[in-house]
């Protein structure tokens, strides 16, 4: 079989996947993206991704490049203050709560908050306005083969591809990244979490809580109302079991359970949507470049879903490599450029993981004294002023 040609193959059509197709393909690079799975673009879909993904101000310019935002924005929630609760006392109310307000440090809120399901409609009808994008849901990675001057993909529909630059976005089990032979660390913490909508008799103002107690963070995150009602997207992270028994309940003991859980903050929450139960894990690629190929998202870093740094921090990949494509647009997938792009990603991820890793560890203890430690902590540097607003500069992906 003939082998085709393009300038990008992108191997996975999650989120990111799907952004960095529409970057490349609006920036007029001709780009094949693949995945095995088709999106899942509706929210009541089985296997419908039920989280939701707030996107920092630094990620906005790279959603503009792709043609995504004014998409995006009239079914983006904005994201005016960050507040941090600890409910860690003897019994399971707020006993500190400090507020970071976008206004000390910028014009704009701090992000915009989208469901998941929703990013892979939008993203996907983009798709089809780039004739230069060629998006092949339900097809594979089947072999990658990589020399100096092109990397060769097989895919599983029997396409052979010659691709000057790989971009390996599929996924913590990144079959690209195995097949470059680039190894990982991995950190287990015995977590899962619970990805879910509900609704609340309070509105919430455009404030998005992290409530701190043990086992992890209970956060929620504004959504548009929904039937008249304010609605939120909640991530619960716990310890495995406990998810697991979590899930299995009646929605009337959910419901009580998890109001509980949020210290009744926005008054009874109402279960909206299905229970969806995700691994936690941190993981970082010991390099996010190999011959022709750049490693992007979970392929080159996964951690828990603290502070919105996920997928932003996949955006900055994106942002990183459309700069070093713009710099040298015909040499593309060359060993300087790729090397170049691993050493400006990689220590920014490794110190992101790591604070990320920080910050779980600290919400999952149950001892009394140091949950006790923990609200002293939040304390204390809340009433720094300079250090808030370094901190909150920092949240929102400006470099340490």
């Amino acid at each position: 079989m003939t082998r085709i040609s393009t300038d990008i193959l992108i191997s996975g059509g999650g989120v990111a996947g799907l952004t960095a197709a529409a970057l490349f393909g609006t920036e007029g690079y001709s780009v094949i993206c693949v995945d095995p799975a088709p999106p899942v673009t509706e929210e009541t879909a089985e296997g419908a991704d039920l989280r939701s993904t707030a996107f920092l101000q630094p990620s906005l310019a790279v959603l503009k490049a792709a043609g995504l935002w004014d998409r995006l924005a009239p079914f983006a929630t904005d994201l005016q203050v960050m507040r941090i609760v600890d409910a860690g006392g003897k019994i399971p109310s707020p006993r500190i709560t400090r507020d970071f307000n976008a206004t000390d440090v910028s014009d704009l809120p701090f992000g915009w908050n989208l469901p998941n399901w929703l990013l892979r409609r939008e993203m996907v009808r983009r798709l089809e306005g780039l004739p230069n994008v060629d998006f092949r849901p339900g097809t594979a990675t089947a072999a990658v083969l990589t020399r100096d001057t092109e990397a060769l993909v097989d895919l599983s529909d029997g396409t052979k591809v010659s691709a000057q630059l790989l971009i390996g976005a599929d996924g913590r089990n990144s079959p690209v990244r195995e097949s470059l032979g680039i190894g990982v660390r991995t950190m287990r913490y015995g977590q899962k979490a619970l990805a879910f909508a509900v609704t609340h008799p309070e509105p919430h103002g455009n404030v998005s809580t992290e409530i701190h107690r043990s086992g992890g963070p209970f956060t929620l995150v504004p959504l548009p109302d929904r039937d008249g009602r304010p609605c939120s997207a909640i991530v619960w992270m716990e310890r495995g079991p406990e998810v697991l028994r979590l899930a299995a309940l009646p929605e009337a003991e959910f419901n009580a359970e998890m109001t509980a859980r949020s210290g009744a903050i926005y008054g009874p929450l109402r279960l909206e949507t299905r229970r969806t139960v995700w691994p936690i894990i941190s993981q970082v690629a010991h390099r996010m470049s190999g011959e022709r190929t750049a490693l992007i998202a979970e392929a080159a870093h996964v951690m828990p879903p603290i502070g919105a740094q996920g997928l932003n921090m996949s955006l900055a990949d994106l942002r990183v490599l459309l700069d070093l494509c713009r710099a040298a647009p015909n040499r593309i997938g060359e060993e300087p450029m790729l090397d170049l792009y691993h050493r400006r990603r990689h220590p920014e991820v490794l110190a992101r993981v790591t604070g990320i890793d920080i910050l779980n560890r600290a919400s999952m203890q149950s001892a009394q004294p140091l949950r006790d430690l923990r609200a002293a902590g939040v304390a204390s540097l809340y009433a720094l002023k300079p250090v808030r607003r370094t901190l909150m500069r920092l949240g929102m992906g400006a470099r340490g």
